[in-house]
């Protein structure tokens, strides 16, 4: 005989028992019956935060003044680096020490880490004069190589008046590189001196509307002589005198000016029409660079067009 099947539970009616729940309508005048949410009262309680007792302000101190000339001592141990040829065991030159070294403090502000080297070394140099000559009752001091970096294009003289009178525009505070950078700016128009470029500083030339620069776009030129409203510049078939409208520095620091000097006298001596053209082009190429140093490659380059060039001239002695 077979089981008959489970019955279905009776529905609900609106009889219901007492233990049931209420009716929707009941449910929407319990709500109404509540307080307003945005009168709510929080209730916060109060956390007491002890002050600094005295022997902490001056650790706090102390280590502020160690975060702020963080760049400064950076600049100064990459000179003694330098100056005692420390990475002599494992490196040729400074330069591709700096270059290869995977430095911590590595930043894409900069181009290179050995610019990013030079860079700190200068600051350095600029924030131990400012120590040494601003008014020490300020105790306004720069905090990263940024802030100073436009103090570079004025005499060491100079640069404490710069920083003092960015740190009135900023209110008593460290200014900012903006701030700085306008300060300079005054100061160099208060010079009226209508051209700013200096012997040696390496520029790029921009062509513009010049048809004598034609071929010559981008390339580099370092200034031989300042005019009025000019620059004789060298580049690597010869000097030429350009318009300042026709000029854009690369600025580069003065160890890079040098560096690029010393490229521009290695084409010099090797560059002449009655060269084979395969060799010209390499040379032209060198003249166009946009930074301050040779690959290893272009570097083996000059030096087999170096020795073939000495070669030729002893033959023909």
């Amino acid at each position: 005989m077979m089981n008959k099947p489970p019955r279905k539970p009776k529905k609900a009616t609106s009889g219901a028992s007492s233990g049931s729940k209420p009716p929707a309508s009941s449910a929407n005048e319990d709500i109404s019956q509540q307080a307003d949410p945005a009168s709510a009262t929080i209730t916060v309680t109060a956390v007491e935060v002890p002050e600094l007792t005295e022997e902490e302000q001056r650790d706090r101190l102390h280590l502020e003044r160690r975060v702020e000339r963080a760049f400064f001592e950076a600049g100064k141990a990459l000179m003694e680096l330098r100056d005692r040829r420390l990475y002599r065991s494992t490196h040729k030159t400074f330069e591709e020490y700096c270059r290869v070294r995977p430095w911590r403090w590595r930043s894409h502000r900069f181009g290179h880490n050995r610019r990013q080297s030079y860079l700190l070394m200068d600051a350095a140099v600029i924030f131990d004069n400012l120590e040494q000559k601003c008014d020490r009752n300020d105790h306004i001091l720069p905090t990263n190589e940024w802030q100073i970096r436009p103090l570079s294009k004025l005499d060491p003289d100079i640069q404490p008046e710069a920083w003092e009178q960015a740190v009135e525009s900023a209110n008593g505070k460290v200014p900012s590189h903006r701030i700085v950078k306008d300060v300079v700016q005054r100061i160099m128009e208060r010079t009226q001196v209508p051209n700013t470029y200096r012997i040696g500083e390496v520029c790029q030339i921009l062509v513009k509307d010049n048809p004598e620069l034609r071929g010559k776009g981008g390339c580099w030129a370092i200034v031989s002589a300042v005019n009025d409203f000019s620059c004789t510049v060298k580049m690597w078939d010869g000097e030429y005198t350009v318009g300042l409208q026709h000029l854009k520095s690369f600025n580069y620091l003065p160890q890079e000016c040098q560096q690029m000097q010393s490229l521009s006298n290695r084409i010099s001596r090797l560059y002449s029409d009655s060269l084979e053209e395969t060799v010209k082009n390499l040379l032209q190429s060198l003249g166009k660079l946009n930074r301050p140093y040779l690959t290893a490659v272009e570097e083996k380059l000059l030096s087999v067009l170096e020795s073939e060039y000495e070669k030729d001239n002893c033959l023909n002695d």
